[in-house]
C-alpha cells in the first residue's frame, strides 16, 4: 500500500482544451478517496493521469516515494477498474481473474491461490469455470474487481464501475466495494458522478467542476459546510434551495428578507458566521435543504421561523413526499426589488415565472395538494449563506 499525491497537476490537450487545473490532493495510505462532479469536470482525466493513461501537462504525481509522471502504466503498480467490464469472452472467470498474473510468469500454484482467494472474497467461487456471457452484470463487475485484487497493487483506481448496473445492483455492489476496500486497506481513488456513491463510500470526497477542485472534505463536512453554491447544490438530493434575499439587522438580531417574507437568523448561526455582519443591507443567498423544510400546523411568520407558500407539485416517494413550492421569492436578477420589497407578512406576490422555486421534504402523512396555501416551518439553525457574486459561503470576515 502507499500514499498517493497529486501536486499542482494540470492537463491541457493538444487543441488547447484545459481539462484539469492546479489539482493538489494528498491521499493517505489505505484511504478511500472519491472524485465526484458532473460530466466533463475532469475527474476521469485526473484518474487517468494517475494511471498513466493520460500524459501530465503540469505538476507531479507521486505513488509512495516515486514520481511516476513519466512511467508507463505497467510500472506504476496500480490497478484500474473501468466502466466497461473489459472481460475476455472466450476465457473462464478463473482465467480472466488470473490473466495478468500469467503475463508476469507467476507460478501456477500462486496464481491459483490468489484467484481462489479473490473469488472467495467476491462470492465467485462457484462461478470460476463459467464464461462471462453466463454471468449477470453484477457478477461480471465482481470478476473485473477480482482481476484487480489478485495483482495486490499499491492503489486501486475505479472509473465509474457501477454505472452499467441497475439501481438494485448498484446499491448491492456499492456496499461490497466499501467492504472490500476496508478489508483490503488498499489506497483507492473512485470516480463517480453519483453523489450518493460519493457520500456513502468515501473517507474524503473531492468535488470538481470545470477541472478545478471546489472542496475536499469528509462527506458530512461537505453536507454541513459546503464551501460554495456549487458544492451546496451538488451534494444532497434533492439539491439545496438557494433563495436570494437581503440581510438586515435590528439591534443584535439578524434576519434575511425574502421578497415580502423573512426568516430570523438564530444567534448561534450569526456567531458561527461573523462574515454576515459585513453583508447587512446587501443581497445574500440563503441556502435551505429540503429536509430542513417541514409542513407547519400553524403559521410562524411572526417569529420568522416559517414561510408561506403555494404548492405547485407533489411527488409521493413512499417514505416521504417531495413538495414543490412557490413562496414569492424573486429570482436573483430582481435585486432592486429584493432590497425594497414591501407587502403584508406572508403575502405571496410574485408569479411562478418571476420567483425562485423551492422543494421541501414532507412526511408521508402529509395531505397537501396542488394549489394549497401552506405554512412551511424552516429549521433556521441549519441555514447556509452565500455571496451572490462569488458563490462562496459566508463564514469569516
Amino acid at each position: 500500500m502507499a500514499d498517493l499525491t497529486l501536486s499542482h497537476v494540470g492537463k491541457v490537450y493538444a487543441d488547447g482544451t484545459r481539462a484539469v487545473t492546479d489539482l493538489s490532493i494528498d491521499i493517505g495510505d489505505g484511504e478511500f478517496m472519491v472524485f465526484v462532479g458532473p460530466s466533463g469536470c475532469g475527474k476521469t482525466t485526473a484518474l487517468r493521469m494517475v494511471a498513466g493513461l493520460e500524459s501530465i501537462t503540469e505538476g507531479e504525481v507521486r505513488i509512495g516515494d516515486r514520481v511516476v509522471n513519466n512511467l508507463p502504466p505497467r510500472d506504476r503498480d496500480v490497478a484500474m477498474v473501468f466502466q466497461s467490464y473489459a472481460l475476455y469472452p472466450h476465457m473462464t472467470v478463473r482465467d480472466n481473474i488470473g490473466f495478468s498474473l500469467g503475463l508476469r510468469k507467476m507460478a501456477k500454484a500462486e496464481i491459483n491461490r490468489r484467484v481462489e482467494h479473490a473469488a472467495d472474497l467476491l462470492g465467485l467461487t462457484e462461478h470460476l469455470d463459467r464464461k462471462p456471457r453466463n454471468l449477470s452484470g453484477g457478477q461480471r463487475q465482481r470478476v473485473a474487481m477480482g482481476r484487480v485484487i489478485v495483482r495486490q497493487p499499491q492503489a486501486f483506481l475505479m472509473d465509474e464501475p457501477l454505472s452499467n448496473l441497475d439501481a438494485k445492483l448498484r446499491v448491492q455492489m456499492r456496499a461490497e466495494i466499501g467492504r472490500l476496500q476496508r478489508d483490503l486497506e488498499v489506497t483507492t481513488i473512485y470516480v463517480t458522478h453519483d453523489q450518493t456513491e460519493a457520500m456513502t463510500l468515501g473517507d474524503r470526497v473531492a468535488v470538481l467542476r470545470g477541472g478545478v477542485l471546489q472542496q475536499l472534505a469528509p462527506p458530512q463536512v461537505l453536507y454541513d459546510r459546503p464551501a460554495n453554491l456549487f458544492v451546496a447544490g451538488f451534494i444532497g438530493s434533492p439539491a439545496m434551495n438557494a433563495l436570494e434575499g437581503v440581510l438586515e439587522r435590528d439591534d443584535d438580531r439578524y434576519l434575511i428578507r425574502l421578497g415580502t417574507q423573512w426568516l430570523n437568523i438564530p444567534p448561534q448561526v450569526t456567531h458561527e458566521r461573523p462574515g454576515l455582519a459585513a453583508r447587512v443591507g446587501q443581497p445574500t443567498i440563503v441556502g435551505i435543504r429540503p429536509e430542513n423544510l417541514q409542513e407547519a400546523s400553524t403559521a410562524g411568520q411572526a417569529d420568522g421561523t416559517s414561510l408561506t407558500a403555494v404548492v405547485e407539485l407533489v411527488e409521493p416517494l413512499g417514505a416521504d413526499v417531495m413538495v414543490h413550492l412557490s413562496a414569492g421569492v424573486p429570482r436573483p436578477q430582481d435585486r432592486a426589488d429584493l432590497a425594497e420589497a414591501v407587502g403584508e407578512p406572508g403575502e405571496v406576490v410574485a408569479s411562478v415565472q418571476d420567483e425562485t422555486p423551492m422543494v421541501a421534504r414532507f412526511t408521508a402523512r402529509s395531505s397537501v395538494a396542488v394549489g394549497d396555501r401552506v405554512s412551511v416551518a424552516v429549521d433556521t439553525e441549519r441555514l447556509h449563506f452565500f455571496d451572490p457574486h462569488t458563490g462562496m459561503a459566508v463564514w469569516k470576515d
